[in-house]
């Protein structure tokens, strides 16, 4: 319905913004990681997502559109509304998020607010294939020669493409922080203080 909004930032607090837009202002639902990320921005494109429900209309703002499609994908599971996706995605960047999902770590899944035990293991089981084959979708180039024995390497690699890195960039990254990581999640770290 509303795809975006661009516009100025007329105001800013916890886990909101407002956009001025063509004489109006727009009131986003927004994430811890998009707050931070407009933090020091006058103006912005905003991807938003409206939910209407029996109690209320809700627009909610998200400043990549990596973020809207994790939000989306969250939504989809049976026992997380759109306030649960905005809070899971408030708790953890995106990498770690898609990281916990593709290594199957409930564990790490269980300790963001609000999500249970079943909850995380549900988000695996619904979303890691999901995510698995995009990030298979996106082939790495083979002149840019990176083990694909090393299988922390690949979905490294994949990982960062699914966040926007161009894939040379990508691979540099990961071949440069390989030796420095013991596994996939401290590997996509690294690789992304390193770009």
């Amino acid at each position: 319905m509303i795809a975006f909004i661009e516009g100025q930032i007329a105001e800013r607090g916890a886990g909101y913004v407002v956009m001025y837009n063509n004489g109006m202002g727009y009131e986003l639902c927004v994430s811890n990681t998009t707050l931070s990320q407009i933090s020091s921005l006058q103006r912005a494109k905003m991807y938003t997502y409206l939910s209407v429900r029996e109690d209320g209309v809700t627009l909610y703002g998200f400043y990549t559109k990596e973020e809207k499609n994790m939000f989306l994908k969250l939504i989809s599971i049976n026992g997380i509304g759109p306030k649960g996706a905005q809070t899971i995605l408030s708790g953890v960047d995106l990498t770690s998020l898609i990281t916990y999902i593709v290594t199957a770590d409930v564990k790490a899944l269980s300790k963001l607010k609000g999500i249970g035990k079943k909850t995380a293991e549900r988000m695996v089981l619904e979303l890691k294939e999901t995510i698995d084959a995009e990030l298979s979708l996106l082939p790495i180039s083979s002149d840019d020669e990176i083990d694909v024995a090393d299988k922390d390497a690949e979905d490294a690699v994949y990982a960062l493409r699914s966040l926007g890195i161009p894939n040379k960039d990508a691979v540099q990254a990961v071949k440069a922080c390989r030796d420095k990581a013991n596994s996939l999640e401290e590997l996509i770290r690294l690789a992304l203080k390193s770009i």
